[in-house]
């Protein structure tokens, strides 16, 4: 990269942003990454780049931060270990942290089950948990082996646990023996040059044989080495020469081992620096409240709701700014202090920082393209050492940059021609942006030159844009108003600062008519411009509402279907529990058809089973297909008669009759009795049966010959039931079917068979025979009937 390049990024305050970022990263590999970080030219790798910190941060919302503080540099220590050398504990330490903190992130998006663009760098990550585990239960700080290092030094050390006990042991009886301890200075074990000694009073030097390590400054006490414990004091001195020799050989031995797996080492290293430099883009990303804009191959920038980084986020004016497309110049005209230079350095900065891989303070609907140089020209370079004026600094700068600008390039020019005579200022203003044009670099300038704002209104490709200013309050409002130039408002300004009128007025007086003429036009342009934004907010507004209006109409349309929904599924279940109810009860009544016309004999009985058999079929066809409707069946309010109990009634919904049990409550509903079922209906679902006179005639020969079927129609019908090897549910279900035959058969009693095995199938069935009201007792078998095998039911 050139001078006048890197000169630009500083300009620009890139390297402050390289600064923000290094700051989030964790590891040094990560921070020196983030330094050398520049804008790149290919734009598959700018997008894989970007599209890397999206999934960073989509990973950290769900999984948080990987742990990268264990990631430290370990090359020069491996090619030491490699060479033969002898690593120290800390160094093995730092490398055990390594390849845990590997371990650890390569377990990272073990849950994950979306794919990244990451995916690739965890799946590389290695790890060595056999080095890991040997490092951690060897060494436990850098000055601490552990016992557990190796067998040998386990031993080594118990033995000189052993030797230190016996000599304390020793030690302890001199200080304490009372014709000794007079001898002592003070009562107490200490150490010198590693062996046990005593305080021993000098003028009492004999009295207690043993080799003098050393003397008190004031010459009145001995340190002295008894007798007795010298030659224990010499073992222990042995003994510690064999455990710096073992702990020596286990540093050697996992030195030798981590040299083994240096390469693998090297590479985690590498990919935990990188991944810890693109997680720290995430956290950056979050802290600016930035996102990825679309990388797009046309030479335009088109920035949304843009923000300078260096900007307070929640005190910063987003500005819109854009370049390239219909335009490729663009003057920005406006007050000092208005936020032309912000603006301008928003534009250079936030197209180094996208072309680096790093999500933008901006609208995600931004488009950004790649430039080959951005060259920038910002601030006042005066310098007395070089003699130097403003004027000339910047026009250095120019020099530089017209000899270095091309195709692709983006050029922003802050105060064109200031610093000399106004005219020849903007003479020069004007030629140097059309030179640069020739060149077709895209080029945006901040100026106060109202020539400028002409050359932008009648030059084709040159579009004027403003900082707002508000007259009233004297401040300006930082926003970037593309397509108006700017107005001067020095009148303006300095009537409300309180300079006479006069003053103003002979000011006016100065300035040509057709400068008048021209202001005059812009300030009707603003008028026009604020209107139409009045206009425009209104009308937002209006949409708003409307499409307020309308989520809560689709909002209220979906609960409303969901609801519906919910009330037909419930119709249609229990409608089809009744239809399976209904053929169940045909398919019992069809079993003993069966067997009537098994068993008679006779050719009318066979006509009366085919009558029968088709009389049921139609009625359950029936019942099924008025099942099957939507809406329920009911009477109109003069079609409702009073019932009583006693009272012969059609149910409407299900199609059977049954006989009234006790009149209509005060909610209309009637309690009805049909077949062995009790329910509640509504009266409007009722219908009083008015019996004909065949219908009473039919009922006098039905009393007349009710005993001859009773009887026929017992002797048919079954008399057992045999549940073994249901489960409890089947098989109350076909106890309360059997039930319902033998009552219609009129028999008197049962016999129910489910078998002894554990006793749970028997206490089900005579659990639910308490509660049948038809059932007047039942019993266990007695022997010769089953015994506990079978339950015998009588009904009433």
């Amino acid at each position: 990269m050139s001078k006048l390049s890197e000169k630009s990024l500083k300009t620009l305050e890139f390297y402050t942003v390289l600064h923000m970022l290094e700051e989030q990263c964790v590891s040094d590999g990560a921070k020196e990454i983030a330094r050398q970080t520049r804008p790149m030219l290919d734009i598959e790798d700018v997008r894989l780049a970007l599209q890397q910190t999206e999934d960073a941060k989509r990973l950290m919302t769900t999984n948080g931060a990987p742990p990268f503080a264990g990631v430290r540099d370990v090359s020069d220590s491996l090619k030491r270990a490699d060479m033969g050398g002898v690593l120290s504990a800390g160094e093995l330490l730092r490398i055990g942290a390594l390849l845990r903190c590997a371990r650890q992130v390569q377990g990272y998006t073990a849950e994950q089950e979306e794919p990244t663009t990451l995916d690739r760098l965890f799946h590389r990550l290695t790890g060595n948990k056999f080095l890991e585990d040997r490092i951690a239960r060897a060494i436990l700080s850098e000055e601490e082996i552990a016992d557990a290092a190796s067998p040998e030094l386990a031993n080594i050390r118990r033995q000189m646990r052993q030797q230190n006990a016996r000599v304390r042991e020793t030690l302890n009886r001199i200080v304490s023996s009372p014709t000794q301890s007079k001898y002592l200075q003070e009562t107490l074990i200490t150490q010198r040059d590693g062996r046990y000694v005593v305080p021993v009073k000098s003028e009492h030097k004999g009295d207690i044989p043993g080799l003098v390590h050393d003397v008190s400054a004031s010459g009145a006490t001995l340190f002295v080495e008894p007798t007795q414990v010298v030659e224990a004091n010499n073992q222990i001195k042995v003994l510690q020469a064999k455990e710096k020799a073992e702990i020596e050989r286990i540093l050697s031995e996992l030195s030798a081992q981590a040299a083994d797996c240096m390469d693998g080492i090297l590479a985690d290293y590498e990919i935990l620096g990188e991944l810890d430099y693109i997680f720290a883009k995430a956290k950056l990303s979050f802290k600016q409240n930035a996102c990825a804009p679309e990388i797009t191959e046309e030479l335009a920038v088109d920035l949304k709701r843009a923000r300078h980084p260096m900007l307070d986020p929640k005190a910063a004016v987003p500005i819109d700014i854009a370049i390239g497309g219909d335009y490729d110049t663009l003057v920005i005209t406006g007050p000092n202090t208005g936020g032309k230079t912000v603006s301008l350095k928003t534009l250079g900065l936030l197209c180094l920082m996208a072309a680096s891989g790093l999500h933008i303070p901006a609208s995600e609907l931004s488009r950004v393209c790649l430039f080959e140089h951005i060259y920038a020209d910002i601030g006042d370079e005066q310098s007395i050492e070089q003699s130097l004026s403003t004027f000339s600094a910047h026009m250095k700068n120019i020099v530089a940059i017209l000899a270095k600008c091309r195709q692709g390039d983006l050029i922003l020019f802050d105060e064109l021609g200031a610093g000399t005579d106004p005219v020849e200022g903007a003479a020069l203003a004007v030629s140097v942006i059309q030179y640069s044009r020739e060149m077709c670099a895209l080029v945006a300038a901040t100026t106060h030159y109202s020539e400028l704002k002409t050359f932008a209104l009648t030059t084709e490709g040159v579009e004027n844009a403003s900082c707002e200013f508000n007259v009233q309050t004297l401040q300006p409002t930082y926003r970037l108003l593309t397509g108006i130039p700017g107005k001067s408002n020095a009148f303006a300004i300095s009537r409300r600062l309180g300079l006479p009128p006069v003053v103003i007025e002979r000011a006016q007086e100065q300035i040509s008519a057709e400068n008048q003429r021209f202001e005059d036009v812009i300030e009707m342009l603003e008028k026009e411009r604020r209107q139409l934004e009045k206009y425009k907010a209104e009308a937002d507004r209006l949409r708003r509402a409307a499409q307020s209006e309308k989520d809560k109409a689709l909002t209220l349309k979906d609960k409303t279907e969901d609801e519906s929904d919910i009330i037909l599924q419930k119709a249609r279940e229990r409608a089809e529990r009744i239809l399976r109810d209904a053929q169940m009860t045909a398919d019992n009544v069809f079993a003993q058809l069966d067997d009537l016309k098994k068993k008679a004999a006779a050719d009318a009985a066979e006509q009366n089973l085919a009558a029968a058999r088709a009389a049921l079929k139609g009625q359950l066809k029936g019942a099924e297909g008025e099942l099957l409707k939507r809406e329920k069946k009911t009477v109109s309010e003069s079609e409702i008669r009073p019932l009583k109990a006693g009272d012969t009634v059609h149910l409407l919904n299900m199609g059977v009759t049954g006989t009234v049990i006790k009149a209509p409550d005060r909610e209309g509903n009637v309690q009805v009795q049909a077949g062995i079922l009790k329910v509640t209906v509504p009266i409007n679902e009722l219908k009083l049966a008015e019996p004909s006179k065949k219908a009473q005639k039919a009922q006098k020969k039905t009393v007349r010959s009710s005993g001859v079927r009773r009887d026929l129609t017992s002797a048919r019908a079954r008399t057992e039931l045999d549940v073994r090897g249901m489960s409890a549910a089947e098989a109350l279900m076909e106890v309360d079917q059997f039930i319902s035959s033998c009552l219609m058969s009129h028999l008197n009693t049962a016999t129910i068979i489910h078998g002894k095995g554990t006793g749970v199938l028997r206490s089900e069935i005579q659990k639910h025979l308490r509660s049948q009201k038809h059932v007047r007792s039942f019993r266990s078998g007695r022997y010769g009937e089953g015994e506990n095998g079978v339950t015998i039911v009588e009904f009433k």
